[in-house]
């Protein structure tokens, strides 16, 4: 029996799919056939026909055979889109970022593949049943567990990065009251020295010793806490450039771990084997213009 190389579950959600497909086509040759023997039992009453006649006929039923065909046509787009939409959809919800190839739907190899296990599994008298399950929603592949580490890993990195830009925040917000301080210290000196100056011509010479002293103190005072200030206002610029440089690495493994995580679902089967679907569908509605075609009238 022809094999898709997929495991059982995967290999019976697309038999589900293809007896889905196959009742639909079913069902719109079922129509085509009907248009035809409609006009043979409506129109075709008489011996012979004009050429207009004839040709009113076949105009009206290319008119109704073309309205079937482009419905059906239009109808297996939208379904295909449905389709991808439940894949895309379950992707996200794990940071992949799902890829097509279009050349690969007229694969004719691949085309003929699912031919035969459509035919060995829809034609063969013993054949495996088909398990029609209630289906749930679509759950992320997970090949040996990696792919769940790799996501797990990422939201660790995502929350270390949430930290680090609040310690980064935390330590700006340190230095700027740093330097509000250090500003606060110096209009201080300022003030101190300003009203020194203006006192000076009421004060007495021993009153003008002892403040000269205080001022003193105070300046030594105020180099001292300065000081003190300017080491950490470095220590927290160092911290500061600490944090941001942490932030650039974690931002960077994060990166780096979801494109490990795409290439790792990309190389999956189950990626390769959605590709040769698609391709393979392509290839039938090709398949079904030129089956069309040659009931249009030649010029």
């Amino acid at each position: 029996m022809a094999e898709l190389g997929l495991n059982d579950h995967h290999q019976n959600e697309v038999i589900n799919y293809m007896r889905f497909a196959r009742s639909k086509r079913g069902l719109r040759l079922k129509t085509v056939d009907s248009c035809f023997q409609d006009l043979k039992e409506s129109r075709l009453v008489e011996e012979t026909f004009t050429i207009d006649e004839v040709s009113e006929v076949l105009s009206g039923l290319q008119a109704v055979v073309h309205s079937e065909v482009e419905s059906e046509l239009i109808n297996t787009a939208y379904t295909n889109v449905l389709l991808l939409r439940q894949l895309f959809s379950q992707a996200e919800k794990w940071y992949l970022k799902l890829q097509t190839d279009i050349s690969e739907l007229e694969n004719r190899e691949l085309l003929e593949q699912v031919a035969e296990f459509e035919k060995a599994e829809f034609t063969s008298s013993n054949k495996k049943p088909v398990l029609d399950v209630v289906k749930p929603k679509l759950a992320p592949l997970n090949e040996g567990g990696t792919a769940e580490l790799l996501n797990k890993e990422i939201l660790r990195l995502q929350e270390e990065n949430e930290k680090l830009k609040s310690r980064l925040k935390t330590i700006e917000i340190q230095a700027t009251n740093a330097l509000d301080e250090k500003s606060e210290l110096e209009r201080a000196l300022r003030d101190l020295q300003l009203d020194q100056g203006n006192q000076k011509d009421f004060i007495k010479a021993q009153d003008l010793s002892e403040l000269e002293n205080t001022v003193a103190a105070l300046k030594s005072e105020f180099q001292r806490t300065l000081s003190d200030k300017t080491e950490n206002q470095k220590s927290l610029e160092e911290n500061l450039a600490t944090a941001k440089h942490d932030l650039l690495r974690v931002q960077e493994q994060l990166s780096l771990a979801e494109k490990e995580l795409e290439k790792k679902f990309q190389q999956t089967a189950a990626y390769r084997n959605m590709k040769e679907i698609l391709t393979k569908k392509n290839d039938q509605i090709k398949e079904l213009r030129k089956k069309l075609a040659k009931y249009e009238p030649e010029d």
